[in-house]
């Protein structure tokens, strides 16, 4: 964190815990994660994440209440139960492991899904017609709580395990937002011990958590307001942009 919270570094958090807050309220949480490489380009990535979780926390306290109640238990429990695990391995890889590894392979997860979707929207491709079953949903919740706790970047490779099961868009928002809720406390404590959090982020997050409630808001009320086709549409596009900005990260 810098020692100033100038204006050079509200001009980069604010518009991102916005978008982020957006994403969570509204957009399945799927492009919540790119808020973080844009803090990357002015603070360290381990500031960057300790900055994001407390007020990705205040998102979903935030969106729990319009979504409470209305998620899918099967699916959420089969991801749930997959995040465990994988949140242990990003605690125990995290202190060592390259930080561009792990932005290279988000990004490709993000991309390699949309193209998925796309080929299968054409005919490209035909995979089986039954949804992924609650094992499969295991598997991509380990891979969420993994890539979760490296850079919050949990919301695509759940997206590969929802968008599978035909939710609804408002099934599939609440789903996303209880997973989460529970994937960001789980991350709280390891967070604490490994000391990603300082009084600094503290601070700054003092500041930020208006503007996070906000994005919400803004998300809830556009989800509400926008088709099925255009939701999911959206979802795409912001997986594809994410992605993309993960993998020249990664490359370069």
């Amino acid at each position: 964190m810098p020692e100033v919270l100038d204006l050079t570094f509200f001009a980069f958090a604010i518009p991102a815990v916005i978008f982020a807050g957006i994403s969570k309220g509204g957009f399945g949480s799927g492009a919540a994660f790119a808020a973080t490489p844009l803090l990357a380009l002015i603070l360290e990535p381990g500031a960057a994440i300790g900055l994001m979780l407390p007020l990705l926390m205040m998102m979903d306290v935030t969106a729990l209440k319009p979504y409470w109640g209305k998620w899918d238990a099967p699916s959420a429990k089969a991801l749930l139960l997959g995040t465990v695990p994988g949140v242990a391995i990003g605690a125990a890889l995290y202190s060592f492991a390259e930080p561009d590894i792990f932005r290279l392979l988000i990004g490709l997860i993000a991309v390699g899904f949309v193209v998925f979707q796309v080929a299968r929207a054409r005919g490209w491709i035909t995979p089986a017609p039954k949804p992924m079953s609650a094992g499969l949903g295991g598997f991509w919740g380990l891979v969420a709580g993994f890539t979760s706790f490296i850079s919050h970047a949990g919301g695509p490779p759940a997206a590969v395990f929802l968008l599978s099961r035909r939710l609804d868009k408002t099934t599939f928002q609440a789903t996303t937002v209880i997973c989460f809720w529970a994937i960001n406390l789980l991350k709280f404590i390891p967070y604490f011990a490994l000391g990603i959090f300082t009084w600094q982020t503290a601070k700054a997050d003092l500041f930020l958590i208006p503007f996070a409630i906000i994005g919400v808001w803004i998300g809830v009320h556009l989800h509400h307001r926008l088709s099925e086709r255009v939701f999911f549409a959206f979802t795409y596009l912001f997986l594809i942009l994410t992605g993309a900005k993960l993998i020249w990260e990664g490359l370069t």
